[in-house]
């Protein structure tokens, strides 16, 4: 993470393909940090923001926000000084570039209650 920006939450990373990139940084509202390489955009996201989600392929959920690339450079520093892009609009938009529906974990509430 670059130095001066807060990373109290933890830090993912998710990986798009590039060619989805800029098009994606255009649409999110308040995007984080974005690092690219000439194959890879990456999103920090809060730690854990795979919990529950399942980021569809080709996207690459990356915990602890290690990109897998030494090439990969800063192209966006977030206005708020908030290193984080929101976690789910990032997985809807990601969802709909790779054409697939998103899938929620299924709510259960505890029925200990009930009785």
């Amino acid at each position: 993470m670059p130095a001066g920006l807060p990373a109290s939450l933890g830090c993912d990373a998710v990986g798009v393909p590039a060619r989805h990139g800029l098009g994606m940084l255009t649409r999110l509202p308040h995007p984080g940090c974005v690092f690219s390489d000439a194959d890879w955009w990456w999103w920090i996201v809060p730690e854990g923001s795979d919990l529950e989600l399942t980021w569809p392929l080709p996207s690459y959920y990356s915990r602890g926000a290690c990109v897998p690339t030494e090439s990969a450079r800063l192209i966006h520093w977030p206005e708020d000084a908030i290193p984080y892009t929101p976690p789910i609009p990032l997985y809807l938009m990601v969802c709909q570039i790779t054409g697939t529906a998103p899938a929620w974990a299924r709510y259960e509430p505890s029925r200990a209650h009930e009785a």
